[in-house]
């Protein structure tokens, strides 16, 4: 019987662990069929796929788009995707494009508005390289004992209100979803209980997001209550989309730790449902 893990994260975006570790950590918690999902990039696949033959595992091809509706910043989660899209490709790295400044511009806020400096540098050494996120500031800001926790230090600094909020200027939902279906891919909305909107406008971002032919809903996220997880399947099933799930894992204990979720609950049709052989293997 497989297990499923559809959202996770490396260090080609906010992740601790690199894709290769990822797979590894995912392999011990009994996860054989895995989407590594980073924010706005694919650059961690090539070397998953890698780890992922060898551990005799399945591996989807995934990614996390960032995405600016009405006042509210959505993520999806597109998974079976084709990584030469070109579409795809040259819509992620707008969106780097645009995280390359606002990073710049959290630490200038940081500096400027709550005393703290070096916050730019500090987080810059936490990427590995790839582009800087709100995680990275967060690690950085608790190495240097400012909070002592990602709750904590996100809460004090890291949101809408906050010294080191910066608003998104993401991708529209209509591109994201584009972009996923042109490469071939389905599209997911994450963790869609976790955003502090009314049910009212929760049901006219469902609605938009199936006209514009998104597929599925993360039914199940690490974040979760049984109540959350209840009430994600009833608006799946209302709006008649496919239910995911995953853990939205970036370090151990952070979110959500690998082999933890649990099931998508039975009247809920699986993204995974009528996946392909060839797919549900990760050869795609």
């Amino acid at each position: 019987m497989n297990r499923y893990d559809l959202h996770c994260h490396s260090t080609a975006s906010d992740g601790v662990f690199s894709p290769t570790e990822v797979v590894a950590t995912a392999v011990e918690a009994g996860i054989n069929v895995l989407a590594l999902t980073d924010h706005d990039t694919t650059d961690g696949l090539e070397e998953a796929r890698q780890a992922a033959d060898l551990h005799n595992i399945s591996l989807i091809n995934g990614l996390e788009i960032s995405v600016s509706w009405f006042s509210y910043n959505v993520h999806i989660v597109g998974l079976g995707v084709d990584l030469h899209s070109e579409p795809l490709q040259k819509g992620l790295q707008k969106i780097r494009d645009f995280r390359a400044w606002r990073a710049e511009e959290i630490g200038r806020r940081l500096r400027r508005d709550a005393g703290i400096e070096g916050a730019y540098e500090g987080a810059k050494s936490f990427s590995n390289g790839q582009s800087i996120g709100r995680g990275h500031f967060a690690r950085h800001l608790i190495s240097i004992g400012v909070e002592p926790d990602y709750s904590k230090v996100f809460k004090r600094y890291l949101v809408r209100g906050k010294p080191g909020y910066v608003p998104g200027e993401w991708a529209e939902l209509s591109e994201a979803v584009n972009w996923i279906n042109q490469a071939g891919g389905q599209a997911v909305i994450a963790h869609p209980a976790r955003y502090k909107m009314s049910r009212k406008k929760l049901c006219q971002l469902l609605v938009e997001f199936r006209e514009l032919g998104g597929a599925a809903l993360e039914v199940v996220s690490g974040t979760y209550s049984k109540d959350d997880i209840f009430n994600m399947a009833n608006l799946a099933i209302k709006y008649e989309l496919l239910a995911s799930a995953g853990s939205d894992y970036h370090a151990p204990g952070n979110w959500s730790d690998f082999g933890k979720l649990p099931n998508i609950p039975d009247n809920c049709k699986p993204i995974w449902h009528d996946w392909p052989t060839e797919q549900a293997i990760g050869d795609n």
